[in-house]
């Protein structure tokens, strides 16, 4: 029996980066295939070949021995392959049963949508492959897990038999990861196959049936999880052996540095998105904000930093109070800040590397004198920096547009962390990010620490909270619900806060639990 999918010698060039080099793939019936790859590796554009969105230079798809041509979206549905984003392609003032149906409506007489019937096949699907949603719910009501869900049924209702996730836990929380796991494991049970695409080695292990690498643009391993371990599945994935453990000293809390109180923050809808919230932190000590993405935690960064308004209560600094001050005073008295979008917020992408290294200091000396800049010195600081963090990048004088996310992020890593700086507040600093950028990362954030900086850490992956926090608050719906301290606390505690739970007593971890950062 031919495999369900082939993918033979397909090759994608764009210029001056070989992003696909002649790839073979195979994908059998009723498996998962976790495909695994740093950033940058040619994942997604692989992924976008299938799906349609490019096209290949060289190669050919191959399903069920046929050979198919795909030159779009519409042309891959036909062939019954299916895509999951990351970020959902859900229209939130439609019920699921209109999200489901656009692309694809039934009528009835007098050119009526026939919802009845939509609906009717969606109960089906959900009572078949064990996706409880009601057809006639409005999205916007619905929890992320559900939302995924509605996601799901949309392949299964265009009869797709091919389903690609791609990084579809990034919005989860871990309850809904497993919840999402076992939909998985039903759908291949059902004779569907899967693609999973994850930078999680985890998960990698718990739910592959096979795995396979790729690097540079190339294949260079299979395995699975009963053959490989976490240590040897990141060491193919980057090249060279990788540090899965955050060392961590005990913390040793110093003086108060940063304070907010009753903080209120409105949207520009004036709908409060961050509500009533209030901690500290000290020298020393790293703070974790954890949640699921759109709670309220960007716009609570945004404020921290100047970047928004707040409407009431109080950010205090070092003692002064910095609310609805502008970035660059809150810079000056010795903030960093990295963004959780780097390419937005954190850098000007057409400027080259020097410049982007020098954007919080550009106008102070030695890289300005008065008005004029001074581009031995900006670039003398550049070559410094570039070799101290590891930036991959031809020259200084590259534009920061064509580096890999993971070179940019070095680049706002090495700019706020190379100044003097008393507090940081980090913003999902790892997003995106393969295996290898995500240990360096980690390693800056532990050393400002131990320097005795303060650290806010927000970030929708529970393991990075778990893994770098002393305290974790727990963020939902604009409010905190709780901060307790991370010692042998269970992730199931957590979790039930980030679905808005709030358990009676935190559910403890029996004895001491080694820290390991799980990608």
């Amino acid at each position: 029996m031919p495999p369900i999918l082939e993918l033979k010698g397909i090759t994608k060039q764009f210029p001056g980066v070989l992003a696909n080099d002649h790839i073979d793939l195979e994908l059998n019936q009723g498996e998962i295939l976790v495909l695994l790859g740093e950033n940058g590796a040619g994942k997604t554009t692989l992924m976008n070949i299938l799906y349609g969105l490019y096209q290949p230079d060289e190669g050919e798809i191959f399903i069920r021995g046929q050979r198919v041509e795909i030159h779009s979206p519409s042309d891959a549905i036909r062939a019954g392959i299916g895509m999951v984003h990351q970020h959902f392609m859900l229209i939130p003032v439609f019920t699921v049963t209109e999200n489901v149906m656009l692309g694809a409506e039934s009528v009835k007489v007098g050119d009526i949508l026939d919802r009845e019937s939509a609906a009717k096949r969606i109960r089906e699907i959900s009572t078949k492959y064990s996706l409880e949603v009601n057809p006639d719910d409005y999205v916007r009501d619905l929890p992320v897990g559900v939302q995924q869900r509605v996601e799901i049924i949309k392949l299964l209702f265009r009869e797709a038999d091919i389903l690609i996730f791609d990084e579809p836990t990034a919005v989860l929380t871990p309850q809904e990861s497993d919840e999402l796991f076992e939909i998985m494991r039903s759908l291949v049970a059902q004779g569907k196959s899967i693609i999973f695409i994850t930078h999680k080695l985890r998960e990698v292990m718990e739910i592959a049936d096979r795995i396979v690498v790729i690097r540079r643009g190339q294949v260079v391993g299979e395995t699975t999880p009963a053959e490989a371990d976490k240590n040897a599945l990141a060491a193919m994935m980057v090249g060279r052996q990788v540090n899965l453990t955050v060392k961590k000293k005990e913390p040793q809390p110093g003086e108060l540095v940063f304070k907010v109180e009753n903080l209120i923050v409105a949207d520009k809808f004036q709908n409060i998105v961050v509500d009533d919230v209030s901690f500290e932190i000290r020298e020393g000590e790293i703070l974790g904000i954890a949640g699921v993405q759109g709670n309220g935690q960007t716009e609570l960064v945004e404020a921290i930093t100047g970047l928004t308004k707040i409407a009431s209560g109080s950010i205090t600094l070092l003692g002064q109070n910095i609310s609805n001050a502008a970035p660059r005073k809150i810079t000056e008295l010795g903030t960093a800040h990295v963004p959780e979008d780097r390419q937005s917020v954190g850098l000007v992408l057409p400027f080259p590397v020097a410049e982007n290294l020098v954007l919080c200091t550009y106008y102070q000396a030695p890289f300005s004198k008065g008005i004029i800049l001074q581009y031995d010195a900006i670039l003398e600081h550049a070559e410094k920096l570039i070799r101290e963090f590891d930036i991959r990048t031809p020259s200084a004088l590259t534009p920061v547009s064509t580096l890999s996310g993971g070179n940019q992020q070095k680049v706002i890593i090495a700019r706020e962390l190379s100044r003097p700086i008393k507090f940081l507040a980090a913003s999902q600093p790892t997003r995106g990010l393969d295996v290898g950028s995500i240990e360096y990362i980690h390693k800056c954030i532990i050393q400002k620490r131990d320097e005795g900086c303060a650290v806010l850490l927000v970030s929708p992956e529970l393991d990075e909270i778990l893994e770098l926090s002393d305290r974790i608050a727990v963020m939902y719906r604009g409010k905190i619900l709780a901060i307790v301290p991370n010692k042998g606390i269970s992730k199931d505690y957590i979790g039930l806060l980030m679905a808005g739970i709030i358990p009676e007593e935190p559910i403890q971890l029996s004895g001491e639990t080694e820290i390991e950062v799980t990608f």
